[in-house]
């Protein structure tokens, strides 16, 4: 983000002595992208950021995907990966279930109830959509109170920790990219300025609040997410260093974490249905996320609200349902928590009498947040495990094994 924030205290000239009062100096850190051709920020430590004293392997959950192959589209409960009373022993990091990845990005899942590690990405970008729940991300820069509706979009190997609040699940989504995670292209200036017709400005940022500093905790674990030439892919690795990292007293620069609420985005809509880009939200190499959110609907006097059918020549769709009631999918078994995957090959749209019922509707309620890869996504553990069975027969009524309104009809 070209959008300059200071946290803290920082000295006048940057690169210059910052001293404590003892007289000691503070360690000056440049955080940038893209070998200092891009945004940065610039942050103050009390110790030396580089000091290790352990390096060891950090195993990470079974993430291995599969193909889409023979091709369909599916229907992924993600409720039911944390049944019962189990998410109150997860934590917002080590216990994501990858259910969707490919090159560029990987989609993963999790209901916690327990604090993370702290933990870094050094792979790319993260943006974490809060589904439901309350918490605090502390990092580097600060904390940021998340709540319901938030994206959350962190800067690649920013060291953060997630903290969930209350007596409810934080149920989050998570996108991890091998890129970094920004507002579209088309919505800024040359300089970086959320332009007059992007649904969203900088005063919808929420920005981290600080400094966060933490005194005398000694040797502190900084779990760390990784790749490796290989089959390996992502690995992780455990760095043990010598202070806590939350010790920066001051930053300033244009790279940083931030909150979004997705109630602050202002959707542009039209006499006829408009397409996904019109509801764009981010962008990174390789996919783009793009968000539903209530709104009027298509006012033309023959206008069919819900979307026409349509092939996915040049990407996979993945939608996840989070709020509302969605149209073009009632009947299809989907609801909260869901997530549907429509691969490139396969022409989707709404489900059967969804077409019919749109026309005279004025408004809908409904929230979902959409990623589309321009890469066919493979299916992962979660995803696996989350697989309805019977999605990709919804449009016909039928499957390999007969009706889907008989007894285990449908399935494979």
């Amino acid at each position: 983000m070209a959008y300059y924030r200071t946290v803290g205290t920082v000295p006048p000239k940057r690169h210059t002595q910052f001293r404590r009062d003892d007289g000691g100096l503070y360690y000056e850190e440049l955080m940038g992208e893209e070998g200092f051709t891009s945004d940065s920020s610039l942050l103050y430590h009390r110790h030396i950021p580089s000091a290790l004293v352990d390096s060891r392997v950090w195993r990470l959950p079974e993430a291995k995907s599969e193909p889409n192959h023979p091709l369909k589209p599916y229907h992924l409960r993600l409720h039911t990966l944390f049944p019962g009373e189990s998410w109150r022993q997860a934590d917002p990091v080590t216990d994501r279930r990858v259910v969707l990845g490919n090159a560029d990005v990987r989609i993963a899942y999790v209901a916690a109830g327990a604090p993370s590690p702290l933990y870094r990405n050094a792979i790319g970008d993260e943006c974490v959509y809060v589904e439901s729940g309350t918490g605090r991300v502390d990092t580097v820069f600060g904390s940021i109170e998340v709540g319901t509706g938030d994206y959350v979009v962190l800067p690649r190997a920013t060291t953060h920790r997630w903290v969930p609040g209350g007596d409810a699940p934080l149920r989050l989504y998570a996108v991890e990219a091998n890129s970094h995670i920004t507002p579209p292209r088309r919505y800024l200036s040359r300089f970086g300025q959320l332009l007059e017709h992007a649904p969203y400005c900088e005063r919808d940022l929420r920005g981290p609040v600080g400094p966060l500093l933490v005194d005398g905790a000694g040797d502190t674990d900084v779990y760390v997410k990784h790749r490796v030439p290989g089959g390996e892919g992502v690995v992780g690795t455990v760095f043990t260093v010598p202070q806590h990292p939350f010790d920066v007293v001051g930053w300033d620069g244009c790279l940083y974490p931030y909150a979004f609420n997705i109630r602050d985005y202002e959707p542009l809509t039209g006499r006829v249905h408009q397409p996904p880009p019109q509801h764009q939200v981010f962008e990174g190499s390789g996919f783009v996320i793009c968000n539903f959110v209530p709104r009027k609907v298509d006012y033309h006097p023959l206008a069919i609200p819900v979307p026409y059918y349509h092939s996915n020549v040049d990407s996979d769709e993945v939608m996840f349902y989070c709020g509302g009631d969605y149209e073009a999918r009632k009947g299809s078994g989907i609801g909260q928590g869901s997530v549907s995957l429509h691969p490139g090959g396969h022409t989707h749209g709404p489900q059967p009498g969804a077409y019919e019922r749109s026309v005279g509707a004025e408004f809908f309620d409904e929230l979902a947040v959409m990623v589309d890869t321009f890469r066919p996504l493979e299916i992962a553990e979660g995803g696996r495990a989350a697989d309805d069975g019977r999605y990709a027969w919804t449009w016909s009524g039928r499957g390999p094994q007969g009706p889907l309104d008989a007894p285990g009809g449908g399935a494979e």
